[in-house]
């Protein structure tokens, strides 16, 4: 049975929490570093992963953000693109301590947001072996069309009062990060809302509110013109319905990437996390690693 350990790591000054999944299998020294998405955190199935990638011989380490889950930073549910991007690379640097890990055989795993992260925290570190990206964000400008212009114009407002309160010194202005169609919120796709739910053990209720600044980043976030520089394997799981994350800027940046490999499933963004499609998708994961590592 796979072991899960507590575990905590600084980045910039603050603690992040997280767990620790070690492999049973001798002789396999790899690590998979996992993050959540947009204001996902730990709970939320990444345990399931890691339990799976942990039994196929892979060491995996998950990780809360600063500012979400059980990680310090205050105030709370701020998503700040350059900060999760530190805390991947001290994620990084803590597995790459751990007894048993070989640090030249780290991998890389994000999916939605932190699918788009991966991409240029493996090309700064220059040392990852491999990376998956699961229905990633790639292009900010994608995202942001698959919302109606008048719901954009609401996220934009809600940015800049939220931006106000911050040169004042006051709490955040916080909007749901998922709601129905209609509602002022970060993703309202008609899947959206229980598709998170879906990602839930009963009895857990993550906070799902997220500070109303990030709404000015994402338009302009694209990791996926990096994908060129990707120079280890990568694979990048695609959804053929995905209204969240559009599957186009995917096949795109595959295309750039020499030693890419692209996988579109005929299901929506959320469902690739659960059944019935969730025992294909990580297998597909695991058969790619045994793949391209061995």
């Amino acid at each position: 049975m796979i072991e899960r350990e507590d575990i905590e790591f600084l980045s910039e000054g603050l603690r992040c929490k997280g767990w620790f999944f070690r492999s049973l299998v001798k002789n396999r020294p790899y690590c998979i570093v996992i993050a959540h998405g947009f204001c996902g955190v730990k709970e939320m199935r990444l345990d399931t992963y890691a339990g799976a990638f942990a039994d196929a011989g892979y060491s995996t380490l998950v990780f809360d953000y600063r500012h979400f889950g059980g990680s310090q930073g205050e105030p709370r549910q701020i998503l700040d693109i350059k900060k999760q991007h530190q805390d991947w690379h001290a994620a990084i640097r803590f597995a790459r301590e751990l007894p048993g890990i070989d640090p030249e055989k780290i991998i890389l795993w994000g999916t939605s947001f932190s699918g788009g992260h991966v991409i240029p925290v493996a090309v700064k570190d220059g040392r990852i072996v491999a990376v998956i990206s699961q229905v990633p964000h790639l292009n900010g400008i994608a995202t942001v069309l698959a919302n109606k212009t008048v719901q954009n114009m609401r996220l934009g407002i809600a940015a800049w009062r939220d931006m106000v309160r911050m040169i004042l010194g006051r709490s955040p202005y916080y909007v749901p990060a998922v709601g129905q169609p209609g509602d002022l919120a970060a993703m309202t796709a008609p899947d959206a809302e229980e598709g998170v739910k879906r990602l839930c053990t009963e009895g857990f209720e993550p906070n799902t509110d997220v500070a109303a600044r990030i709404f000015l980043s994402v338009g302009l976030y694209s990791p996926g013109r990096l994908a060129g520089k990707m120079d280890m394997p990568w694979l990048v799981q695609a959804a053929s319905h995905d209204m969240t994350t559009p599957v186009g800027p995917a096949i795109k940046a595959v295309m750039s990437a020499p030693k890419s490999q692209l996988i579109i499933y005929k299901c929506g963004h959320f469902d690739v996390y659960v059944e019935p499609r969730f025992d294909q998708t990580i297998g597909d994961q695991i058969t790619f690693l045994n793949n391209c590592l061995e």
